[in-house]
């Protein structure tokens, strides 16, 4: 359908990448990858055709149509949101017009048997068709469902599109682009602007999406869930993997060992064929055997290893000041904005050291909270109540907003740091990637990536003891999230995260405060505990949707007495048989692993020397035996709590 054939960009005497080849076939779900700057984005607007490469060339065949979503761009802010979305049936539009055209035309006319009555009969029927198969029968359900599925309300479809947020105007554009249903979708972050709810609707509609896809995106869960296919950017050279990301990740580490092993042998056979060269070049008896090896040693294909990046941020937090036991003390709390009001009777304590998240659909409050929370918005009802000694540091999401894009990166944290601190900018700099004459660049000339991190530097000029942090992960490569989580993790202060990312929440935080409909809600657990609970709760909401008025009565009469319908009872205990086996598995795979241990500890006790490989297996092991026990006290905290419900 699409190929990319030699590609290569050069800026100046600088290549990004070179000689990159692939094929985009029908149905392909492929994940473009690759650490911030490695040119994922030019790719899709090489494809596109916004930007000619340096060499090489792209071959679209005729009948591909392209939709493309670019990480930013312009929404038209003159009209409503339905009548901007209904743009994407341009043609449907164009053919209904027609339709009527003719119809009125055949109508005025009586000369029923002319060739001139004919061709409109048939011109009609022709547009009768081209209109069902573009979905013209379907395309106002088709509109609303969309829509829905993007988070918006019914009672937005006829609000002003310049009303809605950029986010949300994102969103309207990826509305257009799903509606145009073209050969291949190229989505460039499509996940940014979305909450959870809306990231997995959008799951399933690209899993049985008719066309191609190819997606850049930084949500491991996102692009496991929706490709088949890994493309790597790495370096300027391109890596192509028929599998999901993850699966990816461990065939790369397992190529590049292969690579470095087989290179390693090779080595030393050029070595030691070498060196017999040498010894007996000039010893006439051995000179057959020297020519010999000499065109072996010209025969011999050298083997490449791939080069790899290397480059890694190195985040650590400094250690957080001892606060009181509790935070931040939430009575009751509530915001309205005049007449709209956004949610009230928030009522929760954040204690020392936990790690929370602050999740539901956009425009619920919870970036407005987070605000509330350190103090730049007052709540219009309700006590906030910041603990003793609580020194707080923000991450936002607006981050272009908060940067003035005429200084410099280093000017951008030495005029905010004070004290000794600014002794180490330099440092910390590095740490976040700035290095030589990247701190004289220009904040306006940052890639997205660049600032994030730059925004995530500030937050080391001063030991925070609470950090709220508003979509940190945004823009950010995987490695880079993989980094920051961890981090996060080691930190000893308590965490306020609003994300949207499942993979980065998980085993992060301990507890989700849910913003929806109005309201707050605690849920005492994971990321994916939530989410499992969030589909019970839906299915329980449309089961009460679809009875009666009397039944519901009598079903919330039930529940007020402490009682489950058959339904809930159902899905309960096939949630409960699924945690007891997760458990079960789990305590299975440990006492395994547990026993592997066990023998390495003997085999070491009675050891005479010491064994690379067997030390680093054991090593791994005990890294694999850590990471059960986690997964077996997130399953068995799981199953207490769903027991208990």
């Amino acid at each position: 359908m699409i190929s990319l054939d030699n590609i290569g960009i050069s800026y100046g005497g600088w290549t990004l990448f070179d000689d990159i080849s692939f094929l985009i076939n029908a149905k392909d779900r492929i994940g473009l990858v690759g650490k911030n700057g490695a040119g994922k984005t030019t790719l899709l607007r090489i494809i596109t055709k916004e930007q000619q490469p340096t060499s090489g060339s792209v071959t679209i065949n005729g009948e591909c149509t392209i939709g493309y979503l670019p990480q930013q761009m312009r929404v038209a802010d003159t009209t409503t949101l339905v009548a901007e979305t209904s743009k994407a049936f341009g043609e449907v539009l164009r053919i209904e017009a027609e339709i009527e055209q003719l119809t009125n035309d055949i109508a005025s006319r009586s000369d029923y048997e002319s060739a001139a009555y004919e061709q409109l009969l048939h011109r009609l029927n022709e547009c009768n068709d081209r209109y069902h198969i573009l979905g013209g029968d379907t395309r106002d359900a088709d509109i609303e469902r969309t829509l829905l599925g993007l988070g918006f309300k019914r009672s937005d479809f006829e609000r002003a599109t310049r009303e809605f947020s950029g986010g949300w105007r994102m969103r309207i554009e990826l509305a257009k682009l799903l509606l145009q249903r073209p050969s291949i979708l190229l989505l460039d972050e499509p996940t940014n602007h979305l909450d959870i709810e809306s990231i997995q609707w959008l799951e399933e509609y690209l899993k049985v999406y008719n066309g191609a896809v190819l997606l850049i995106s930084h949500d491991r869960a996102f692009l496991d869930n929706v490709t088949t296919r890994t493309i790597e950017l790495s370096l300027g050279k391109a890596y192509d993997y028929k599998v999901p990301y993850s699966k990816y990740v461990t065939l790369r580490a397992e190529r590049r060992a292969q690579q470095l092993a087989a290179y390693e042998n090779q080595q030393r056979l050029i070595e030691k064929t070498e060196e017999f060269i040498e010894k007996f070049r000039y010893k006439p008896t051995k000179s057959n055997q020297v020519q010999s090896r000499i065109k072996q040693l010209e025969k011999i294909e050298r083997i490449e290893v791939d080069e790899e990046d290397l480059s890694r941020l190195n985040i650590k937090f400094p250690p957080a000041p001892r606060s009181g036991d509790i935070v931040a003390d939430i009575k009751g709390v509530g915001k309205a904005f005049g007449q709209k009001r956004i949610f009230s009777g928030a009522e929760f304590t954040i204690e020392r050291g936990q790690k929370i998240a602050l999740v539901g659909r956009n425009g619920e409050g919870k970036t407005t909270f987070a605000r509330m929370l350190i103090g730049e918005l007052e709540q219009s009802e309700g006590e906030i109540r910041i603990g003793a000694n609580v020194n707080i540091g923000y991450y936002a999401q607006n981050q272009d907003d908060l940067m003035d894009g005429e200084f410099t990166v280093f000017d951008t944290l030495d005029r905010v740091a004070v004290g000794d601190i600014r002794t180490r900018i330099r440092d910390i700099l590095g740490a976040f990637l700035f290095r030589g004459e990247d701190i004289d660049k220009k904040v306006k000339v940052l890639s997205g990536g660049e600032r994030s991190r730059l925004a995530m530097a500030r937050l080391m000029l001063e030991p925070y003891n609470l950090l709220v942090l508003d979509e940190p992960t945004n823009h950010m490569d995987m490695r880079s999230k993989d980094i920051l989580k961890s981090a996060l993790q080691r930190y000893d202060g308590t965490v306020v995260v609003v994300s949207h990312d499942r993979e980065f929440l998980d085993g992060l935080v301990d507890r989700v405060y849910e913003f929806r409909d109005g309201g707050v809600r605690e849920y005492l657990g994971g990321i994916y505990y939530f989410l499992e609970k969030r589909k019970i709760e839906s299915l329980a909401e449309i089961e009460r949707r679809d009875k009666p008025a009397a039944t519901i009565k009598s079903s919330n009469t039930m529940s007020n007495a402490g009682k489950l319908s058959y339904e809930q009872r159902k899905e309960q205990e096939k949630m409960l048989r699924k945690l007891r086996k997760a458990v079960e598995s789990i305590e299975a795979e440990l006492a395994e692993v547990e026993h592997q241990i066990a023998e390495y500890d003997q085999r070491f006790a009675v050891a005479t020397e010491y064994n690379a490989e067997e030390y680093k297996s054991y090593e791994e092991l005990k890294g694999h035996y850590d990471h059960l026990m986690h997964e077996w006290e997130k399953a068995s905290y799981e199953l207490e709590i769903t027991e208990q419900s």
